[in-house]
């Protein structure tokens, strides 16, 4: 019976660590509400790491403090010196706690299946296993981003691990607002970040 009492509990304690196949976040911010759908069956590292800084409350009160834009999106190119163009808006926890997680390992889309399309949320990064909490939404498709692609040099890729399912205008609208450089001024304003039962 004690047996059967401890492989119940590591199971359940195994299970517990084990987020959804798919976990709904809401995203409140001063330039609107969106829905993100989370993909934890296919980067569920990276889905656990998002996870952890929602449920600690750091992205609230957080900031959308990056933009990137294109000229063949119909913008004003911001990122002259990049031979591979992008388009995406940048956000990170609340800038105010200084408390994180350790980096995470990285998830690379050759590896998850997922690609860097239009509306997809993925982590930023410097070296390949440096992400923490800062995070990228993808507007139009961007496959420089995907394993292989050639916008960051060490051809890695980035992290994509979710996707908005719904008001995806609203990252049209922090793309495009003000900015010095890729630098939002003043950056939009992530009031809060929430799961969706």
């Amino acid at each position: 019976m004690r047996s059967l009492l401890i492989i119940f509990v590591l199971g359940a304690t195994l299970f517990a660590q084990e987020p959804n196949s798919q976990v709904m976040l809401r995203f409140e911010t001063e330039a609107g509400n969106f829905t993100v759908a989370l993909n934890a069956a296919k980067a569920p590292a990276t889905t656990r790491n998002f996870l952890r800084y929602v449920d600690a409350g750091l992205y609230d009160n957080g900031v959308f403090h990056r933009t990137v834009k294109t000229k063949a999106a119909g913008r004003e190119d911001n990122q002259p010196q990049s031979p591979i163009k992008i388009d995406v808006v940048q956000g990170g926890k609340n800038p105010a706690r200084p408390e994180g997680f350790p980096a995470i390992a990285l998830e690379r889309t050759s590896e998850t299946g997922l690609r860097h399309e239009d509306g997809t949320l993925s982590m930023a990064r410097s070296g390949p296993d440096t992400a923490t909490s800062d995070f990228f939404f993808c507007l139009g498709n961007q496959p420089s981003l995907d394993f292989g692609g050639k916008r960051n040099p060490d051809g890695q890729g980035f992290a994509a691990f979710g996707k908005v399912v719904s008001g995806r205008a609203v990252l049209d609208k922090i793309q495009l607002a003000p900015a010095e450089g890729q630098r939002l001024v003043p950056p939009i304003r992530i009031l809060k970040v929430m799961r969706i039962p």
